[in-house]
């Protein structure tokens, strides 16, 4: 595992925040790496270990998820809400041009960005999301957000999520599942296995309307000056294929690359994906 230190910060509403900072070069452009709803940094760790060194990266924990503090107000797990604690921990680490990387909601966070940090968002990977989020993957996700989960083991938590995902990654095995447990659950003190974010992410989420922001098409144009990698997993039922043409039609800098049998959301450490990575990293600097 790549080596990284602990960077923390305040939110503008007193909420102290987590991030993984790994090393790298100061002369490349760093990366910011945002996870999806219910993860957390934890999920870039394989990322991490490809492209730190090289340069700078750093994997957030959203509010309410890993390390971070939980909000008071259960109302500010909005995706607006992010992109000002994002822009705080730029201004809190004196960063000026960046890259994000963007996995689901860390996606329409990336998209959101892009207006407050024109001129500093030096690029985009948008992992499986888009302006448009079909109704059967959203359909999907409300029916699970925010309802607790504990299991008396690691095992008993891994075969939990191959339960549920088993659709989404239908190569995986045992180790892969278990490793995603870890990623998603977290050792309680009275030592069962629980889920390791906040339950009421929910609350807003069931807002109709919360779960992305106003006028995404709009956000996502933000992007068209910068180099963007849209990537999508074949069998995702939240980011369609027509959606995907039409980011790719929208952004002349954009490539799109398919990851053949994943669901929602490639890992980003499959083959074809680490391949466009590398090269959407090139264009960066």
């Amino acid at each position: 595992m790549a080596a990284y230190a602990k960077l923390h910060w305040w939110s503008n509403d007193g909420v102290r925040l987590h991030a993984r900072d790994y090393p790298g070069d100061s002369d490349r452009v760093p990366l910011i790496c945002l996870h999806g709803l219910t993860r957390n940094a934890r999920d870039f760790a394989a990322f991490a270990e490809a492209h730190s060194g090289e340069r700078r990266v750093i994997a957030v924990d959203f509010r309410g998820r890993g390390e971070s503090g939980y909000a008071k107000d259960a109302m500010s797990y909005v995706p607006l809400t992010y992109v000002q604690d994002v822009e705080a921990l730029l201004a809190d680490q004196g960063i000026g041009r960046f890259a994000a990387v963007g996995t689901s909601l860390g996606g329409i966070v990336t998209m959101l960005l892009a207006g407050p940090a024109k001129g500093r968002l030096a690029g985009a990977l948008l992992n499986d999301i888009g302006p448009e989020i079909e109704a059967a993957g959203l359909q999907r996700i409300r029916g699970y957000v925010g309802r607790g989960s504990s299991c008396p083991t690691w095992l008993h938590a891994a075969r939990t999520i191959e339960e549920n995902n088993r659709d989404v990654y239908p190569g995986w095995g045992l180790e892969q599942w278990l490793g995603m447990a870890k990623r998603l659950y977290r050792l309680s003190s009275g030592g069962r296995i629980v889920l390791d974010y906040d339950l009421r992410i929910a609350e807003p989420f069931r807002v109709p309307g919360a779960e992305a922001g106003p006028d995404m098409w709009g956000a996502l144009a933000g992007l068209a000056d910068v180099p963007v990698l849209l990537v999508r997993g074949e069998r995702s039922d939240l980011l369609g294929e027509p959606a995907m043409a039409r980011m790719a039609a929208t952004l002349p800098n954009a490539e799109r690359v398919t990851v053949a049998e994943v669901g929602h959301a490639p890992m980003l450490d499959e083959p074809v994906a680490d391949a466009a990575i590398r090269r959407w990293l090139a264009r960066l600097d």
